[in-house]
């Protein structure tokens, strides 16, 4: 009888402890969106009035120039979207390249060295690769493409490739290792060789999770700030020529780092930079709601096959 109660009492214990675990788990994840939305109602109070305050004929032209009250952020989000775009153009196949070399070609003792080195590259402080593109990777470009500055949308572009390789590397390659080794299998026996088994099976057959890895690259990249303020010459300029690339260029994030910390608070500079942060987190809430909606139709599709 004794016997029977210590089990019954332990099971008590038990069910308390997971009722509690649970209810912490549950806190915490309600807190974080929590916090998602308590971020984004702080901007929208912040950055809300300078849509009145401004006319939209100057809050979208093509000049910034707060000292004579001229607001225009498209050079801002064109030389954002530049970078962005240039950057994940560079970072996509090398990262891709990399995760398949790691996880279907080197030997199990490199992938053992490799995976831990690419994940240290990921904490490298982005000051520090800033300062690096400013003393050899800027003039490396201005003596080689002969151009007036090495501080340009290419080197800020540069900069952001790398830092986005880390996490394109290690979420690929978590996606090419959980393919069933079934498909490499079949793939093997009905006579494809080992190249025509990863392009052609692994790769597609990991395509929802190299989405998901170009997504998290991509928002590292959009949103890095001290690394392309310092590399990419901070000129508010309309990127629309055909040299664009090897120009300077100033985007959304660098701006409001550059100028928060001097402007008057309540003041329209004040607000429209507060502006400025509503469309960076719009622009980011749109790129991930794009590719979520891309993968759950392809896994919708896998479903209903």
């Amino acid at each position: 009888m004794e016997k029977k109660e210590s089990f019954i009492n332990q099971i008590g214990r038990a069910r308390r402890a997971e009722f509690a675990i649970e209810t912490l788990i549950r806190t915490l994840g309600f807190s974080s969106i929590g916090f998602v939305l308590l971020i984004f109602f702080f901007l929208l109070r912040e950055g809300l009035p300078v849509f009145f305050e401004v006319r939209p004929g100057n809050l979208f032209s093509t000049q910034w120039y707060p000292t004579f009250d001229l607001y225009g952020t498209l050079p801002l989000i064109l030389g954002s979207v530049l970078v962005t775009v240039t950057a994940v153009a560079i970072a996509l196949p090398l990262g891709v390249a990399t995760a398949v070399f790691v996880r279907e070609v080197a030997p199990g003792w490199a992938r053992e060295v490799l995976k831990p080195m690419i994940e240290v590259l990921a904490g490298i402080p982005s000051v520090v690769l800033g300062f690096f593109g400013m003393t050899l990777v800027a003039p490396l470009i201005r003596e080689t493409l002969r151009v007036p500055t090495g501080l340009t949308a290419f080197t800020g572009a540069l900069l952001l490739a790398y830092m986005a390789l880390p996490t394109i590397i290690s979420v690929a390659e978590d996606a090419l290792d959980a393919v069933p080794k079934g498909y490499r299998d079949a793939a093997l026996a009905m006579g494809a060789t080992r190249w025509q088994t990863i392009w052609r099976v692994v790769v597609p057959a990991a395509r929802s999770g190299i989405v998901t890895a170009v997504m998290l690259g991509m928002g590292r990249a959009i949103g890095e700030t001290m690394a392309v303020m310092m590399v990419t010459g901070n000129a508010a300029r309309m990127p629309l020529t055909a040299d664009s690339l090897l120009r300077p260029v100033r985007t959304m994030t660098a701006t409001i780092a550059a100028e928060m910390g001097e402007v008057a608070q309540g003041s329209v500079h004040y607000h429209a930079l507060f502006g400025i942060g509503i469309v960076l987190f719009l622009l980011t809430f749109l790129i991930n709601l794009a590719a979520a909606s891309t993968i759950f139709k392809k896994r919708r599709r896998g479903g209903l096959r």
